[in-house]
């Protein structure tokens, strides 16, 4: 297929501007914001922003489109063939490593592989996937990490309701007890510190450094490595061969920075299963049903906004002219995981998809992104987040919240995961009561 490249005009900037790039910044590129998302959802800002980038394609075509913004060149891709390229090529003609991802990530994980460039990244890469045990489907402490998300369910199967909060703090106890090991467990201010700076990474070059701050979080990251018998992936990252300039501690910031997204999905995953009534029943003992639920959720409401890369050489598409390297590259995930001209699924929860191979074998679906730069981390997510709605799903749950995500209609675009509240009438098992003990 050739593509050419086309500019486009001021008009069609600034309406991409408007109905795209200012929503997703106010709703948090790093750490969401809960009264821009509730906002963003009440709006449904993903369908206008997928508007906008239909009228790109309507006027130049399937083609990459280049865009001027602030004095910032970018390419904003608009067919899978050329989201298939730029994954695929990530680390040789496009880097991760993009100069708004580094703005904004420097402020909490200035060394992780995500954000390296150069001759450092292929060994902090192998270090990841090594300590992460990728691309196994489950990790060699796989049973502790299952004991760690049971343990952390059972005060959520004690009440009739349950909202985002109760949720996420209890997605957060996990990830700390899987990340730094059980000792971590009520470390709070660990949290607290990752996220200060993660809401200062909202801002990307705009915000300053907080030295102080970051210095405390790898200080008490540290200490969980150093433990003489350390716990989750710090004892994985401590068996680990590294070089002096891998900088495990700074390694697993990552790890504990991409886990958060992780609840989002989740939390959706078990709206749609409450939604889905006829779906739910029996999914609690199919792991494999369950975990494509939760990529199902990842593809309808992406945690990751937007995929960005930077050329790292002059870059041509076919029949098109040539870019410099730095050029920006943009993928919107939501216009592709939604696109009806090549999904019939696009608006309706399918876990069947990722079941039967369909979605795997589509590239510009993309919820841990694809190839090189693929996420590491992606199957101790997936096997945690289906473990939890497992658990949960011992009791069935109904939407108490006026969410759409029941079948009968096109689900939203945009999504408010913080206002979605669930309740039950069941009462758990015996041993999930107050009281009661295994």
């Amino acid at each position: 297929m050739v593509h050419e490249v086309n500019r486009a005009r001021r008009t069609d900037v600034l309406r991409l501007v408007a109905l795209g790039l200012l929503p997703t910044l106010a709703q948090g590129p790093v750490i969401r914001r809960p009264h821009a998302v509730r906002v963003a959802a009440a709006l449904d800002s993903n369908a206008w922003a997928c508007r906008a980038l239909d009228g790109l394609r309507e006027r130049y075509g399937p083609g990459p489109v280049l865009v001027s913004v602030a004095g910032r060149q970018a390419l904003v891709l608009l067919s899978a063939e050329d989201a298939h390229r730029v994954l695929g090529e990530t680390g040789a003609s496009f880097t991760a490593a993009s100069k708004e991802k580094t703005a904004a990530l420097s402020h909490f994980e200035p060394d992780a592989v995500l954000i390296t460039r150069g001759a450092s990244r292929k060994p902090r890469r192998l270090f990841n996937e090594t300590a992460l045990d990728h691309p196994a489907p489950e990790h060699r402490f796989h049973e502790a990490f299952r004991a760690a998300v049971r343990e952390e369910a059972r005060p959520l199967l004690r009440h009739g309701t349950l909202d985002w909060k109760r949720f996420h703090a209890a997605y957060q106890r996990i990830v700390r007890r899987i990340v730094f090991g059980d000792a971590a467990r009520d470390d709070e201010r660990i949290t607290e510190l990752r996220d200060a700076l993660r809401g200062d990474g909202n801002w990307f070059m705009l915000h300053r450094k907080r030295h102080r701050l970051r210095t405390e979080l790898f200080v008490r990251s540290q200490k969980y490595l150093d433990l003489p018998e350390p716990g989750g992936l710090a004892r994985a990252a401590r068996a680990t061969p590294a070089a002096a300039d891998v900088k495990p501690v700074a390694q697993m910031q990552h790890w504990f920075f991409a886990f958060d997204a992780a609840p989002i999905g989740a939390y959706l995953a078990l709206g749609l299963l409450a939604g889905h009534r006829t779906e739910a029943a029996g999914a609690r003992t199919d792991h494999a049903y369950l975990r494509a639920c939760v990529l199902e959720s990842q593809r309808l409401w992406p945690t990751s906004l937007a995929i960005l890369r930077d050329t790292t050489v002059e870059t041509r598409w076919p029949g098109g002219p040539t870019v410099p390297a730095g050029t920006a590259v943009i993928f919107y995930s939501s216009y592709f995981h939604r696109d009806a001209r090549r999904l019939p699924y696009a608006d309706r929860f399918e876990p069947e998809v990722w079941l039967d191979g369909r979605a795997e074998a589509d590239w510009a679906i993309a919820p841990f992104s694809r190839g090189p730069a693929e996420c590491p981390g992606k199957n101790i997510v997936l096997f945690t987040s289906a473990t939890l709605l497992a658990e949960l799903l011992r009791l069935q749950w109904r939407l108490s919240s006026p969410h759409r995500l029941g079948p009968g209609r096109p689900l939203p675009r945009t999504v408010d995961h913080t206002s979605l509240r669930l309740t039950t009438a069941d009462r758990p098992a015996a041993a999930d009561r107050p009281g009661v003990t295994d």
